[in-house]
Protein backbone atom coordinates (compact mmCIF):
# COMPACT_ATOMS: atom_id res chain seq x y z
CA UNK A 1 0.00 0.00 0.00
CA UNK A 2 1.16 3.55 -0.64
CA UNK A 3 2.04 5.91 2.14
CA UNK A 4 0.25 9.23 2.13
CA UNK A 5 1.72 11.70 -0.33
CA UNK A 6 3.34 14.44 1.69
CA UNK A 7 3.53 17.30 -0.75
CA UNK A 8 2.29 20.84 -1.09
CA UNK A 9 -0.28 19.63 -3.59
CA UNK A 10 -1.56 17.04 -1.14
CA UNK A 11 -1.66 19.55 1.72
CA UNK A 12 -3.76 21.93 -0.35
CA UNK A 13 -6.18 19.18 -1.30
CA UNK A 14 -6.38 17.74 2.19
CA UNK A 15 -7.12 21.12 3.72
CA UNK A 16 -10.43 21.22 1.88
CA UNK A 17 -11.44 17.77 2.99
CA UNK A 18 -11.36 17.71 6.76
CA UNK A 19 -14.57 17.98 8.72
CA UNK A 20 -13.34 21.19 10.24
CA UNK A 21 -12.21 22.99 7.12
CA UNK A 22 -14.62 22.01 4.37
CA UNK A 23 -17.71 23.94 5.38
CA UNK A 24 -17.35 26.42 2.55
CA UNK A 25 -16.95 23.73 -0.09
CA UNK A 26 -19.78 23.14 -2.55
CA UNK A 27 -20.37 20.75 -5.39
CA UNK A 28 -19.58 21.87 -8.94
CA UNK A 29 -22.63 23.74 -10.21
CA UNK A 30 -21.54 25.35 -13.51
CA UNK A 31 -21.61 28.78 -11.93
CA UNK A 32 -24.83 28.31 -9.99
CA UNK A 33 -24.43 29.37 -6.36
CA UNK A 34 -25.32 27.32 -3.29
CA UNK A 35 -28.07 29.81 -2.50
CA UNK A 36 -29.55 29.45 -5.99
CA UNK A 37 -29.43 25.69 -5.69
CA UNK A 38 -31.30 25.94 -2.40
CA UNK A 39 -34.02 27.95 -4.10
CA UNK A 40 -34.44 25.35 -6.85
CA UNK A 41 -36.47 22.20 -6.37
CA UNK A 42 -34.24 20.46 -8.90
CA UNK A 43 -31.15 21.68 -7.08
CA UNK A 44 -32.41 20.34 -3.77
CA UNK A 45 -33.33 17.03 -5.39
CA UNK A 46 -29.80 16.81 -6.76
CA UNK A 47 -28.37 17.42 -3.28
CA UNK A 48 -30.73 14.81 -1.87
CA UNK A 49 -29.55 12.29 -4.45
CA UNK A 50 -25.92 13.21 -3.78
CA UNK A 51 -26.04 11.66 -0.31
CA UNK A 52 -26.54 8.03 -1.39
CA UNK A 53 -24.58 8.65 -4.59
CA UNK A 54 -21.44 9.58 -2.70
CA UNK A 55 -21.77 6.57 -0.41
CA UNK A 56 -21.03 4.25 -3.33
CA UNK A 57 -18.23 6.28 -4.91
CA UNK A 58 -15.47 4.22 -6.49
CA UNK A 59 -12.03 5.79 -6.01
CA UNK A 60 -12.57 8.17 -3.10
CA UNK A 61 -8.87 8.95 -3.00
CA UNK A 62 -7.09 6.17 -4.86
CA UNK A 63 -7.39 3.53 -7.57
CA UNK A 64 -7.04 0.71 -5.03
CA UNK A 65 -9.45 -2.19 -5.38
CA UNK A 66 -10.68 -1.66 -1.80
CA UNK A 67 -11.52 2.02 -2.33
CA UNK A 68 -15.24 2.06 -3.16
CA UNK A 69 -16.96 4.09 -0.48
CA UNK A 70 -19.21 2.88 2.29
CA UNK A 71 -19.59 -0.72 1.08
CA UNK A 72 -15.80 -1.06 1.35
CA UNK A 73 -15.87 0.33 4.89
CA UNK A 74 -18.54 -2.27 5.74
CA UNK A 75 -16.32 -5.06 4.43
CA UNK A 76 -13.36 -3.68 6.39
CA UNK A 77 -15.43 -3.84 9.57
CA UNK A 78 -16.63 -7.35 8.71
CA UNK A 79 -13.14 -8.84 8.57
CA UNK A 80 -12.04 -7.04 11.74
CA UNK A 81 -14.62 -8.90 13.82
CA UNK A 82 -14.48 -12.59 14.67
CA UNK A 83 -17.07 -14.25 12.46
CA UNK A 84 -16.11 -13.25 8.89
CA UNK A 85 -12.84 -13.36 6.99
CA UNK A 86 -11.48 -13.22 3.46
CA UNK A 87 -9.61 -16.21 2.12
CA UNK A 88 -6.01 -15.71 1.03
CA UNK A 89 -5.10 -16.59 -2.53
CA UNK A 90 -3.30 -13.52 -3.82
CA UNK A 91 -6.34 -11.29 -4.33
CA UNK A 92 -7.19 -10.48 -0.71
CA UNK A 93 -7.53 -6.70 -0.95
CA UNK A 94 -8.89 -6.41 2.61
CA UNK A 95 -5.99 -8.26 4.23
CA UNK A 96 -4.66 -5.08 5.84
CA UNK A 97 -7.86 -4.85 7.90
CA UNK A 98 -7.93 -8.56 8.67
CA UNK A 99 -4.25 -8.82 9.59
CA UNK A 100 -4.08 -5.30 11.13
CA UNK A 101 -0.93 -4.20 9.34
CA UNK A 102 0.94 -0.90 9.30
CA UNK A 103 -1.21 0.09 6.32
CA UNK A 104 -3.95 1.01 8.81
CA UNK A 105 -1.80 3.52 10.66
CA UNK A 106 -2.30 7.26 10.51
CA UNK A 107 0.26 8.07 7.82
CA UNK A 108 -0.86 5.43 5.34
CA UNK A 109 -3.36 5.42 2.51
CA UNK A 110 -6.09 3.26 4.04
CA UNK A 111 -6.58 5.58 7.01
CA UNK A 112 -6.52 8.52 4.64
CA UNK A 113 -9.22 7.03 2.42
CA UNK A 114 -11.46 6.05 5.34
CA UNK A 115 -11.18 9.44 7.03
CA UNK A 116 -11.75 11.44 3.87
CA UNK A 117 -14.58 9.22 2.71
CA UNK A 118 -16.50 9.92 5.90
CA UNK A 119 -15.72 13.63 5.76
CA UNK A 120 -16.85 13.92 2.15
CA UNK A 121 -19.99 11.92 2.90
CA UNK A 122 -20.86 14.18 5.82
CA UNK A 123 -20.29 17.19 3.56
CA UNK A 124 -22.83 15.96 1.00
CA UNK A 125 -25.40 15.93 3.79
CA UNK A 126 -24.40 19.38 5.00
CA UNK A 127 -24.80 20.83 1.51
CA UNK A 128 -28.45 19.80 1.59
CA UNK A 129 -28.97 20.86 5.22
CA UNK A 130 -27.46 24.30 4.57
CA UNK A 131 -29.53 24.83 1.43
CA UNK A 132 -32.97 24.07 2.92
CA UNK A 133 -34.82 26.84 4.71
CA UNK A 134 -35.16 25.46 8.23
CA UNK A 135 -38.29 27.57 8.79
CA UNK A 136 -40.06 26.46 5.64
CA UNK A 137 -43.65 25.25 5.98
CA UNK A 138 -43.37 23.33 2.72
CA UNK A 139 -43.77 19.63 3.63
CA UNK A 140 -41.26 18.59 0.98
CA UNK A 141 -38.64 20.99 2.31
CA UNK A 142 -39.27 19.65 5.82
CA UNK A 143 -38.85 16.10 4.55
CA UNK A 144 -35.64 16.95 2.69
CA UNK A 145 -34.16 18.55 5.80
CA UNK A 146 -35.19 15.57 7.93
CA UNK A 147 -33.50 13.18 5.50
CA UNK A 148 -30.31 15.24 5.48
CA UNK A 149 -30.18 15.42 9.27
CA UNK A 150 -30.79 11.69 9.63
CA UNK A 151 -28.22 10.72 7.01
CA UNK A 152 -25.62 12.98 8.59
CA UNK A 153 -26.34 11.68 12.09
CA UNK A 154 -25.91 8.10 10.89
CA UNK A 155 -22.51 8.90 9.40
CA UNK A 156 -21.32 10.82 12.46
CA UNK A 157 -22.44 7.97 14.70
CA UNK A 158 -20.42 5.55 12.59
CA UNK A 159 -17.40 7.82 12.94
CA UNK A 160 -17.92 8.21 16.68
CA UNK A 161 -18.18 4.46 17.23
CA UNK A 162 -15.20 3.71 15.00
CA UNK A 163 -12.76 6.39 16.18
CA UNK A 164 -13.65 6.63 19.87
CA UNK A 165 -10.97 5.01 21.99
CA UNK A 166 -12.27 2.33 24.35
CA UNK A 167 -9.92 0.40 26.65
CA UNK A 168 -8.18 -2.68 25.28
CA UNK A 169 -5.41 -4.94 26.49
CA UNK A 170 -3.09 -4.24 23.56
CA UNK A 171 -3.45 -0.52 22.77
CA UNK A 172 -2.90 2.11 25.46
CA UNK A 173 -5.19 5.11 25.79
CA UNK A 174 -2.07 7.28 26.01
CA UNK A 175 -1.13 8.34 22.50
CA UNK A 176 2.28 9.17 21.05
CA UNK A 177 2.00 12.73 22.44
CA UNK A 178 1.35 11.49 25.96
CA UNK A 179 -2.33 12.44 25.99
CA UNK A 180 -5.18 10.23 27.18
CA UNK A 181 -7.70 10.07 24.35
CA UNK A 182 -10.26 7.83 26.12
CA UNK A 183 -13.82 8.64 25.09
CA UNK A 184 -12.90 11.16 22.40
CA UNK A 185 -14.84 10.82 19.14
CA UNK A 186 -14.37 13.15 16.15
CA UNK A 187 -14.50 16.90 15.56
CA UNK A 188 -17.81 18.24 14.29
CA UNK A 189 -18.30 21.65 12.74
CA UNK A 190 -21.35 23.42 14.12
CA UNK A 191 -22.17 26.38 11.92
CA UNK A 192 -21.77 29.72 13.65
CA UNK A 193 -20.23 28.12 16.73
CA UNK A 194 -17.09 26.23 15.77
CA UNK A 195 -13.67 27.65 15.01
CA UNK A 196 -12.88 25.40 12.06
CA UNK A 197 -9.11 25.77 12.43
CA UNK A 198 -9.16 24.81 16.11
CA UNK A 199 -11.91 22.25 16.60
CA UNK A 200 -11.23 19.52 19.18
CA UNK A 201 -12.65 16.01 19.08
CA UNK A 202 -16.04 15.82 20.75
CA UNK A 203 -16.12 13.81 23.98
CA UNK A 204 -18.56 10.91 24.00
CA UNK A 205 -21.28 12.67 26.01
CA UNK A 206 -21.20 15.80 23.85
CA UNK A 207 -21.42 13.74 20.68
CA UNK A 208 -24.31 11.73 22.11
CA UNK A 209 -26.25 14.88 22.97
CA UNK A 210 -25.50 16.43 19.59
CA UNK A 211 -26.67 13.37 17.66
CA UNK A 212 -29.83 13.00 19.73
CA UNK A 213 -30.64 16.66 19.16
CA UNK A 214 -30.17 16.29 15.40
CA UNK A 215 -32.32 13.16 15.33
CA UNK A 216 -35.05 14.73 17.46
CA UNK A 217 -35.19 17.59 14.97
CA UNK A 218 -35.36 15.14 12.07
CA UNK A 219 -38.12 13.10 13.70
CA UNK A 220 -40.19 16.23 14.38
CA UNK A 221 -39.77 17.31 10.74
CA UNK A 222 -40.73 13.86 9.42
CA UNK A 223 -43.83 13.85 11.58
CA UNK A 224 -44.74 17.42 10.63
CA UNK A 225 -44.28 16.84 6.91
CA UNK A 226 -46.17 13.55 6.83
CA UNK A 227 -44.01 12.52 3.87
CA UNK A 228 -42.31 9.15 3.51
CA UNK A 229 -39.41 9.13 1.02
CA UNK A 230 -40.29 7.44 -2.25
CA UNK A 231 -37.18 5.27 -2.16
CA UNK A 232 -35.46 3.42 0.67
CA UNK A 233 -32.14 4.88 -0.46
CA UNK A 234 -33.25 7.88 1.61
CA UNK A 235 -33.83 7.55 5.37
CA UNK A 236 -37.38 7.70 6.72
CA UNK A 237 -39.01 8.33 10.10
CA UNK A 238 -38.49 4.68 11.01
CA UNK A 239 -34.80 4.93 10.11
CA UNK A 240 -34.41 8.07 12.25
CA UNK A 241 -35.76 6.12 15.21
CA UNK A 242 -33.46 3.23 14.28
CA UNK A 243 -30.39 5.49 14.24
CA UNK A 244 -31.51 6.90 17.57
CA UNK A 245 -31.68 3.32 18.92
CA UNK A 246 -28.10 2.79 17.73
CA UNK A 247 -27.01 5.99 19.49
CA UNK A 248 -28.53 4.83 22.76
CA UNK A 249 -26.91 1.39 22.40
CA UNK A 250 -23.53 3.06 21.84
CA UNK A 251 -24.18 5.18 24.94
CA UNK A 252 -25.32 2.10 26.88
CA UNK A 253 -28.60 3.79 27.75
CA UNK A 254 -30.46 0.54 27.27
CA UNK A 255 -33.98 1.53 28.38
CA UNK A 256 -34.01 4.31 25.77
CA UNK A 257 -32.47 2.02 23.16
CA UNK A 258 -35.30 -0.49 23.63
CA UNK A 259 -37.86 2.30 23.38
CA UNK A 260 -36.41 3.69 20.14
CA UNK A 261 -36.01 0.24 18.58
CA UNK A 262 -39.70 -0.44 19.21
CA UNK A 263 -40.60 2.93 17.67
CA UNK A 264 -38.46 2.05 14.63
CA UNK A 265 -40.38 -1.22 14.25
CA UNK A 266 -43.82 0.34 14.57
CA UNK A 267 -43.24 3.52 12.55
CA UNK A 268 -41.52 1.70 9.70
CA UNK A 269 -44.18 -0.99 9.37
CA UNK A 270 -41.37 -3.32 8.26
CA UNK A 271 -41.71 -7.08 8.68
CA UNK A 272 -38.83 -9.55 9.14
CA UNK A 273 -37.84 -11.61 6.13
CA UNK A 274 -39.55 -14.95 5.73
CA UNK A 275 -37.52 -18.12 5.23
CA UNK A 276 -38.19 -18.06 1.48
CA UNK A 277 -37.12 -14.43 1.22
CA UNK A 278 -34.00 -14.98 3.34
CA UNK A 279 -32.86 -17.96 1.28
CA UNK A 280 -34.03 -16.73 -2.13
CA UNK A 281 -31.40 -17.41 -4.83
CA UNK A 282 -32.60 -14.42 -6.87
CA UNK A 283 -33.67 -11.79 -4.30
CA UNK A 284 -31.65 -12.77 -1.25
CA UNK A 285 -29.98 -9.70 0.26
CA UNK A 286 -29.91 -7.88 -3.04
CA UNK A 287 -33.39 -6.31 -3.18
CA UNK A 288 -34.49 -3.51 -0.87
CA UNK A 289 -38.11 -3.73 -2.01
CA UNK A 290 -38.64 -6.50 0.53
CA UNK A 291 -40.48 -5.34 3.64
CA UNK A 292 -37.64 -6.10 6.06
CA UNK A 293 -35.37 -3.49 4.53
CA UNK A 294 -35.72 -0.04 6.08
CA UNK A 295 -32.73 1.63 4.40
CA UNK A 296 -30.18 0.64 1.80
CA UNK A 297 -27.79 1.61 -0.98
CA UNK A 298 -28.64 0.80 -4.56
CA UNK A 299 -25.89 0.01 -7.06
CA UNK A 300 -27.18 1.00 -10.51
CA UNK A 301 -26.26 -0.65 -13.78
CA UNK A 302 -24.26 2.40 -14.87
CA UNK A 303 -22.32 2.79 -11.60
CA UNK A 304 -18.58 2.14 -11.62
CA UNK A 305 -19.15 -0.36 -8.80
CA UNK A 306 -20.76 -2.93 -11.10
CA UNK A 307 -17.33 -3.88 -12.40
CA UNK A 308 -14.34 -5.39 -10.64
CA UNK A 309 -14.13 -2.79 -7.90
CA UNK A 310 -17.21 -2.87 -5.69
CA UNK A 311 -19.45 -4.73 -3.25
CA UNK A 312 -20.48 -7.44 -5.69
CA UNK A 313 -16.91 -8.19 -6.61
CA UNK A 314 -16.13 -9.20 -3.03
CA UNK A 315 -19.46 -10.30 -1.58
CA UNK A 316 -21.21 -12.32 -4.34
CA UNK A 317 -19.36 -15.62 -4.80
CA UNK A 318 -22.04 -17.18 -7.04
CA UNK A 319 -21.37 -14.68 -9.84
CA UNK A 320 -18.93 -15.17 -12.68
CA UNK A 321 -17.22 -11.85 -11.96
CA UNK A 322 -14.98 -10.24 -9.42
CA UNK A 323 -12.59 -11.35 -6.74
CA UNK A 324 -15.11 -13.64 -5.10
CA UNK A 325 -16.98 -15.01 -8.11
CA UNK A 326 -14.10 -15.29 -10.56
CA UNK A 327 -10.97 -15.96 -8.50
CA UNK A 328 -12.54 -17.49 -5.37
CA UNK A 329 -11.27 -14.85 -2.94
CA UNK A 330 -14.48 -15.05 -0.95
CA UNK A 331 -15.81 -14.12 2.46
CA UNK A 332 -15.95 -17.11 4.79
CA UNK A 333 -17.56 -17.75 8.14
CA UNK A 334 -15.47 -18.63 11.19
CA UNK A 335 -15.63 -22.39 11.73
CA UNK A 336 -16.34 -22.26 15.46
CA UNK A 337 -19.06 -19.67 14.94
CA UNK A 338 -20.63 -21.78 12.20
CA UNK A 339 -20.55 -24.93 14.30
CA UNK A 340 -22.16 -23.12 17.24
CA UNK A 341 -25.30 -22.48 15.17
CA UNK A 342 -28.09 -25.06 15.42
CA UNK A 343 -28.68 -27.11 12.28
CA UNK A 344 -32.38 -26.33 12.78
CA UNK A 345 -31.62 -22.66 12.15
CA UNK A 346 -32.21 -22.24 8.41
CA UNK A 347 -30.05 -19.11 8.33
CA UNK A 348 -27.10 -21.52 8.55
CA UNK A 349 -27.85 -22.68 5.01
CA UNK A 350 -26.27 -19.53 3.56
CA UNK A 351 -22.79 -20.81 4.30
CA UNK A 352 -21.25 -23.71 2.36
CA UNK A 353 -21.50 -26.71 4.68
CA UNK A 354 -18.37 -28.86 5.06
CA UNK A 355 -18.43 -31.97 2.92
CA UNK A 356 -20.03 -34.87 4.73
CA UNK A 357 -21.72 -32.71 7.37
CA UNK A 358 -25.45 -32.84 8.13
CA UNK A 359 -26.31 -29.78 6.02
CA UNK A 360 -24.05 -30.55 3.07
CA UNK A 361 -26.15 -30.69 -0.08
CA UNK A 362 -29.05 -28.74 1.43
CA UNK A 363 -27.71 -25.26 0.61
CA UNK A 364 -30.00 -23.27 -1.72
CA UNK A 365 -27.37 -22.49 -4.34
CA UNK A 366 -28.41 -20.56 -7.41
CA UNK A 367 -26.42 -23.03 -9.48
CA UNK A 368 -25.50 -26.45 -8.12
CA UNK A 369 -22.29 -26.75 -10.11
CA UNK A 370 -21.04 -23.33 -8.98
CA UNK A 371 -22.05 -24.15 -5.42
CA UNK A 372 -20.04 -27.36 -5.59
CA UNK A 373 -16.92 -25.34 -6.48
CA UNK A 374 -17.20 -23.04 -3.48
CA UNK A 375 -14.89 -23.80 -0.58
CA UNK A 376 -16.30 -25.03 2.70
CA UNK A 377 -17.60 -22.20 4.92
CA UNK A 378 -17.94 -19.73 2.04
CA UNK A 379 -20.72 -17.25 2.69
CA UNK A 380 -23.14 -16.75 -0.21
CA UNK A 381 -25.78 -14.70 1.61
CA UNK A 382 -25.53 -11.87 -0.91
CA UNK A 383 -26.95 -13.09 -4.22
CA UNK A 384 -26.37 -11.93 -7.80
CA UNK A 385 -28.81 -9.29 -8.97
CA UNK A 386 -31.98 -10.95 -10.32
CA UNK A 387 -30.12 -14.25 -10.17
CA UNK A 388 -28.03 -13.19 -13.18
CA UNK A 389 -24.40 -14.34 -13.03
CA UNK A 390 -23.22 -13.43 -16.52
CA UNK A 391 -23.86 -9.70 -16.98
CA UNK A 392 -22.04 -7.54 -14.42
CA UNK A 393 -24.42 -4.63 -15.00
CA UNK A 394 -27.17 -6.88 -13.64
CA UNK A 395 -25.19 -9.25 -11.41
CA UNK A 396 -23.66 -6.46 -9.35
CA UNK A 397 -26.51 -3.93 -9.63
CA UNK A 398 -27.79 -4.88 -6.20
CA UNK A 399 -29.13 -3.31 -3.04
CA UNK A 400 -26.85 -3.23 0.01
CA UNK A 401 -28.51 -3.25 3.44
CA UNK A 402 -27.91 -0.29 5.74
CA UNK A 403 -30.74 -1.11 8.15
CA UNK A 404 -33.16 -4.02 8.38
CA UNK A 405 -35.96 -4.30 10.90
CA UNK A 406 -34.47 -7.50 12.31
CA UNK A 407 -31.69 -5.38 13.81
CA UNK A 408 -34.31 -3.40 15.72
CA UNK A 409 -35.87 -6.55 17.20
CA UNK A 410 -32.44 -7.70 18.32
CA UNK A 411 -31.49 -4.29 19.72
CA UNK A 412 -34.75 -4.33 21.67
CA UNK A 413 -34.06 -7.81 23.06
CA UNK A 414 -30.51 -7.03 24.18
CA UNK A 415 -31.47 -3.62 25.56
CA UNK A 416 -34.31 -5.11 27.59
CA UNK A 417 -31.96 -7.83 28.82
CA UNK A 418 -29.56 -5.28 30.28
CA UNK A 419 -32.37 -4.01 32.48
CA UNK A 420 -34.31 -7.20 33.15
CA UNK A 421 -33.15 -10.71 32.29
CA UNK A 422 -36.66 -12.14 31.93
CA UNK A 423 -37.89 -9.36 29.64
CA UNK A 424 -34.84 -9.64 27.40
CA UNK A 425 -35.03 -13.41 27.21
CA UNK A 426 -38.72 -13.26 26.32
CA UNK A 427 -38.08 -10.71 23.56
CA UNK A 428 -35.23 -12.75 22.07
CA UNK A 429 -37.24 -15.98 22.23
CA UNK A 430 -40.20 -14.31 20.55
CA UNK A 431 -38.08 -13.01 17.68
CA UNK A 432 -36.15 -16.20 16.95
CA UNK A 433 -39.03 -18.62 17.49
CA UNK A 434 -41.60 -16.55 15.57
CA UNK A 435 -39.45 -15.25 12.75
CA UNK A 436 -36.56 -17.70 12.42
CA UNK A 437 -37.02 -21.25 13.69
CA UNK A 438 -39.62 -22.49 16.15
CA UNK A 439 -37.31 -25.12 17.65
CA UNK A 440 -35.02 -22.47 19.14
CA UNK A 441 -34.16 -23.05 22.80
CA UNK A 442 -32.45 -20.12 24.45
CA UNK A 443 -29.39 -21.39 26.37
CA UNK A 444 -29.13 -18.26 28.56
CA UNK A 445 -29.53 -18.78 32.30
CA UNK A 446 -28.60 -15.32 33.56
CA UNK A 447 -28.11 -11.79 32.35
CA UNK A 448 -24.49 -12.27 31.25
CA UNK A 449 -25.22 -15.35 29.17
CA UNK A 450 -28.32 -13.65 27.73
CA UNK A 451 -26.28 -10.69 26.47
CA UNK A 452 -23.85 -13.12 24.83
CA UNK A 453 -26.75 -14.97 23.22
CA UNK A 454 -28.21 -11.70 21.92
CA UNK A 455 -24.79 -10.87 20.46
CA UNK A 456 -24.63 -14.28 18.81
CA UNK A 457 -28.12 -14.09 17.32
CA UNK A 458 -27.47 -10.59 16.01
CA UNK A 459 -24.16 -11.77 14.52
CA UNK A 460 -25.96 -14.62 12.73
CA UNK A 461 -28.73 -12.37 11.46
CA UNK A 462 -26.53 -9.50 10.30
CA UNK A 463 -23.47 -11.45 9.16
CA UNK A 464 -21.67 -9.48 6.45
CA UNK A 465 -23.72 -6.32 7.04
CA UNK A 466 -21.00 -4.42 8.89
CA UNK A 467 -22.66 -4.18 12.31
CA UNK A 468 -20.96 -6.90 14.40
CA UNK A 469 -17.81 -4.76 14.74
CA UNK A 470 -19.73 -2.14 16.72
CA UNK A 471 -21.31 -4.65 19.10
CA UNK A 472 -17.98 -6.40 19.63
CA UNK A 473 -16.40 -3.09 20.61
CA UNK A 474 -19.27 -1.87 22.79
CA UNK A 475 -19.69 -5.13 24.71
CA UNK A 476 -15.95 -5.65 25.28
CA UNK A 477 -16.17 -9.04 23.55
CA UNK A 478 -13.06 -11.14 22.93
CA UNK A 479 -12.04 -12.44 19.52
CA UNK A 480 -10.78 -16.02 19.21
CA UNK A 481 -9.32 -16.84 15.82
CA UNK A 482 -6.57 -19.24 16.89
CA UNK A 483 -7.88 -22.63 17.99
CA UNK A 484 -7.38 -26.25 16.91
CA UNK A 485 -8.87 -26.68 13.47
CA UNK A 486 -9.28 -22.96 12.84
CA UNK A 487 -10.05 -21.93 9.28
CA UNK A 488 -8.61 -18.42 9.63
CA UNK A 489 -5.60 -17.84 7.37
CA UNK A 490 -2.16 -17.71 8.91
CA UNK A 491 -0.98 -14.25 9.81
CA UNK A 492 -4.28 -13.12 11.36
CA UNK A 493 -4.97 -15.80 13.95
CA UNK A 494 -5.35 -13.43 16.86
CA UNK A 495 -6.88 -14.14 20.25
CA UNK A 496 -7.78 -11.20 22.46
CA UNK A 497 -8.88 -10.74 26.04
CA UNK A 498 -11.80 -8.37 25.70
CA UNK A 499 -12.33 -6.03 22.78
CA UNK A 500 -9.53 -6.03 20.21
CA UNK A 501 -7.37 -2.91 20.21
CA UNK A 502 -7.86 -2.65 16.46
CA UNK A 503 -11.52 -1.64 16.94
CA UNK A 504 -10.30 1.93 17.51
CA UNK A 505 -9.17 3.11 14.09
CA UNK A 506 -6.41 5.67 13.62
CA UNK A 507 -7.30 8.65 11.48
CA UNK A 508 -5.05 10.51 9.11
CA UNK A 509 -2.21 12.41 10.80
CA UNK A 510 -2.55 15.35 8.41
CA UNK A 511 -5.84 16.31 10.06
CA UNK A 512 -3.72 17.99 12.75
CA UNK A 513 -2.06 20.26 10.15
CA UNK A 514 -5.33 22.00 9.35
CA UNK A 515 -7.20 21.61 12.62
CA UNK A 516 -5.06 22.52 15.59
CA UNK A 517 -7.78 21.27 17.91
CA UNK A 518 -6.74 17.67 17.26
CA UNK A 519 -3.00 18.30 17.31
CA UNK A 520 -1.58 15.98 19.95
CA UNK A 521 -4.92 14.18 20.28
CA UNK A 522 -4.75 11.63 17.48
CA UNK A 523 -5.55 7.97 18.12
CA UNK A 524 -2.75 5.50 18.82
CA UNK A 525 -1.58 3.47 15.85
CA UNK A 526 -2.54 -0.20 15.72
CA UNK A 527 -0.54 -1.71 12.85
CA UNK A 528 1.70 -4.71 13.47
CA UNK A 529 0.82 -4.74 17.17
CA UNK A 530 -0.69 -8.22 17.26
CA UNK A 531 0.90 -11.68 17.15
CA UNK A 532 -0.70 -14.38 15.03
CA UNK A 533 -0.71 -17.79 16.72
CA UNK A 534 -0.15 -19.78 13.55
CA UNK A 535 0.99 -22.98 15.25
CA UNK A 536 -2.28 -23.70 17.02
Amino acid sequence: MNKILKSALFCTAAASMTLTSCMEETFPTSGVTQEQLGQSDKGLEAMLSAMPAYMKTVGVWSSSAWDFGYPAVMIGRNVMAGDCFQTYNGYQHFSSYQTVTLNLDDEYLISQVNWYFYNFAVRTCESLIDAVDADSEDPYMQSYLAEGLTYRAALLLDMARTYEYLPSEEISSINADGNDITGLTVPVTIKGVTDESNNPRMPHNEMRDYLLGQLDEAIALFEKSGITPESKVQPSLGVAHGIKARVYMWDENYPKAAEEARLAITTSGAQPLTRDQYLSPTQGFNDMSLSSWMWGLQIESNDDAVYYQGWGSFMIPESNYGYSGNVACSMNVDKNFYESISNADWRKLLWKAPAGSALSGQEPFLNASKGARLADYTGFKFRPGQGNVSDPTVTNAVSIPLMRVEEMYLIEAEALGHSNYADGKKALDNFVQNYRYAEYINPATDQESLIKECFKQKSIELWGEGQTFFDLKRLNMSVTRAYPGTNWPTGCRYNTVGRPGWTTWPFVDYEANFNKGVEGWLNPNIGNRFTSQDNI
